[in-house]
């Protein structure tokens, strides 16, 4: 049997955000979606998620997700079988950017969760669709679920995360990166850049996606997913 896939939400979304490739994939096999809210830094979320994650396993995550993903593939690269990363990075937040992340902490803490939302994952990293502000309104209805208490964790997360980029290089397993043409928050050029760090990563750009390929355009995701897990575990 293959080895189960986890997948890892971007903050502030739960298992809807997987919702279209949860019912297509676990048809042929076992598929969790694993929370990224077990802490105020990324390595309290991995040690957090090691302690339940089966034994060996797929493993993809979008944004923060991914963010947890590398961590995950740093601390236990006998348990990560495959790694797919989408609309992330490897970088650490500069002084500069985790200082311009505080108003945003402001904004959920003073009752204004819905405008902290807004400016996490705006309209525009979407891409221009009929189904553009039904997603936005599911990141919201995802976000007021979770509450203003866990954007700021995760919002602490992002602000103390480690650089990944020395860990990235000495991955030996099939990896994906993934990413839509239109995400304004993770472009491709950045993507590019994810993907020549790893040894025989292979870079998709979905070009009618945003940053929320999993719902902008599900059944093509679904259909990478599903080539990246039948790829042989050893990398040519």
């Amino acid at each position: 049997m293959a080895d189960p896939l986890v997948l890892l939400p971007e903050l502030m979304c739960d298992a809807r955000l997987f919702g279209p490739q949860i019912a297509d994939l676990s048809r042929d096999m076992a598929v969790m979606v694993a929370p990224v809210t077990g802490g105020e830094r990324v390595e309290e979320i991995a040690s957090s998620l090691l302690d339940v994650l089966p034994r060996r396993f797929a493993l993809a995550g979008l944004g923060l997700g991914g963010i947890v993903a590398m961590e995950l593939q740093r601390r236990a690269p006998d348990r990560v079988a495959r790694l797919m990363l989408m609309g992330t990075t490897p970088l650490a937040e500069t002084p500069q950017q985790a200082a311009e992340l505080d108003p945003i902490i402001i904004k959920a803490r003073s009752g204004q969760l819905s405008v902290a939302i807004g400016r996490l994952l705006p309209l525009e990293a979407l891409a221009p669709g009929p189904y553009r502000a039904e997603i936005q309104g599911m990141v919201e209805d995802m976000a007021d679920g979770l509450g203003p208490d866990m954007l700021v964790r995760q919002v602490r997360v992002l602000q103390r995360r480690r650089d990944q980029q020395g860990a990235l290089r000495k991955i030996r397993v099939p990896v994906t990166v993934l990413c839509g043409a239109h995400d304004t928050l993770y472009p491709v050029k950045r993507q590019s850049f994810l993907a020549e760090l790893i040894p025989g990563a292979r870079l998709e750009v979905i070009e009618e996606a945003g940053h929320l390929p999993t719902l902008e355009t599900p059944d093509r995701v679904s259909d990478i997913l599903r080539g990246w897990l039948n790829e042989p575990m050893l990398l040519r």
